[in-house]
């Protein structure tokens, strides 16, 4: 193993090299050329290395400003989330007012969002609810900032889908705490991640869910009052609702055979 890794830190060292003595003459314009030639032809790891080379070489001006964004993005094609995270934060600072900010903004909740788009996840349909939260709500927060910031900007609809998205995730990953608690019998902590999801995640989905669970729960902690309370809102807001008639259940505790159910 000591000596695979050699091997690969002797052959990346050399690669390097070998760049570096390529390009020894070329013009700024020339290494920006072949570094963008090679991004778009998802040489991303060669791309990387010939913008490194051009902001060594050539740290000032626009080529060395657009070089620090493009370097993000091709470690974020690369599947190098945590070096383009850095890449992008670094052109934020040294670029605060650069004409291209916005494309900075929604590249970063790229990263951040860090989406698995492989064939088994996308043949598996990944819920967005089952990721880290954490790294949904920073996504969220950095396409919040772009639509603040950017308004007109050409990325706008797309962001504005994803954060609906993001908002639909969250969410969902409190409903599914939510419906932790209930088959534990904490009804308390079952509550609490269900008044979460109707004060701050209104308009999602999940809303019609956690009233039933709130019904429920209220129930089994013996306050009438209050389960009533939360079956009035629940029927006013959803008379369609097949909790008006059934109590809350997790779809996950009834057989496959059934779902029709």
């Amino acid at each position: 193993m000591a000596l695979g890794l050699l091997l690969t830190a002797c052959a990346s060292t050399s690669t390097v090299d070998k760049d570096s003595q390529t390009t020894q003459n070329w013009s700024v314009q020339r290494l920006y050329t072949e570094a963008h030639d090679e991004l778009m032809h998802h040489n991303y790891t060669h791309a990387e290395k010939l913008y490194e080379i051009l902001q060594a070489r050539f740290p000032y001006g626009a080529y060395a400003e657009q070089a620090q964004l493009d370097t993000a993005y091709a470690y974020y094609k690369d599947s190098e989330p945590e070096k383009a995270l850095a890449a992008i934060e670094q052109f934020q600072r040294l670029y605060p007012k650069h004409t291209n900010m916005d494309y900075a903004l929604y590249l970063k909740a790229l990263i951040q969002l860090n989406e698995d788009k492989s064939l088994v996840s996308k043949i598996a349909k990944q819920d967005w609810s089952d990721r880290d939260p954490k790294a949904n709500r920073e996504a969220y927060t950095t396409f919040a900032e772009l639509l603040e910031r950017f308004p007109n900007s050409k990325y706008v609809n797309d962001a504005r889908e994803k954060m609906q998205k993001l908002l639909n995730a969250l969410a969902g990953h409190e409903l599914s705490v939510a419906r932790y608690y209930m088959k534990r019998g904490a009804w308390l902590a079952a509550v609490g991640r269900a008044q979460t999801i109707i004060s701050e995640y209104q308009n999602t989905p999940n809303v019609e869910e956690a009233l039933a669970i709130m019904v429920s729960a209220y129930q089994n902690l013996g306050e009438q009052q209050l389960s009533d309370d939360a079956k009035r809102v629940l029927v006013q807001n959803f008379p369609n609702s097949p909790y008006r008639q059934m109590p809350w259940r997790d779809r996950n505790d009834i057989p496959w055979w059934r779902y029709w159910k």
